[in-house]
Formats: C-alpha cells, sequence, structure tokens
C-alpha cells in the first residue's frame, strides 16, 4: 500500500443538531478503529489549538483512499481534505 499525509479540517453545517454531531461523531471514532486495524489508517494527530487532523493514511492508490478509505468516514460530507502523497526517503532514519 502507498502512503499519504492527510490534513482533514472538519466543518460542521450550521444549523445541524448536536444529536447528529455526536452520532457522528461516535461512528467517526469506530470507523477510525476500523480503519487502523485493516491499516489503512497509521498514524493520526491534532494541532495543539486547532480543530484539524494530520494522519499518515494508506490505499493502495489515491483513487482507491479517496473513495473506499476516507469516503466512509460518517464525517466526510463535513470534511475538507488535502492529500499529498509520500514516498520513501533515502535518510529516513526508519530505513538505516
Amino acid at each position: 500500500m502507498r502512503e499519504f499525509l492527510v490534513e482533514i479540517t472538519t466543518t460542521v453545517p450550521e444549523g445541524t443538531g448536536q444529536d447528529e454531531v455526536d452520532r457522528r461523531r461516535a461512528a467517526e471514532a469506530v470507523r477510525a478503529k476500523e480503519l487502523a486495524a485493516t491499516g489503512n489508517l497509521a498514524r493520526l494527530w491534532r494541532p495543539v489549538g486547532e480543530l484539524r487532523s494530520i494522519g499518515v493514511w494508506r490505499a493502495a492508490d489515491e483513487e482507491e483512499l479517496n473513495e473506499k478509505v476516507l469516503g466512509t468516514l460518517p464525517l466526510r460530507p463535513w470534511m475538507t481534505l488535502t492529500v499529498t502523497p509520500l514516498e520513501s526517503h533515502p535518510n529516513d532514519p526508519g530505513r538505516m
């Protein structure tokens, strides 16, 4: 699988009820655990003081990432994504 750096900003649409937000957030946590178990979600961070996420995600290609991985997230309709394909660096300390 290829790796992708994905920056996610989630904006709840105006007028959305708190019950709907809570339901989707709970479902999002469950789905994230499932994607971690399958190896599609490798790491996930939240920058200090910000309401966005940065993660390393895995998929066969960007199409699969968008359709079968990120597209399955319950909060996806409210997300703005920036996807950057990654490749190994020859000086990566993890490779040495």
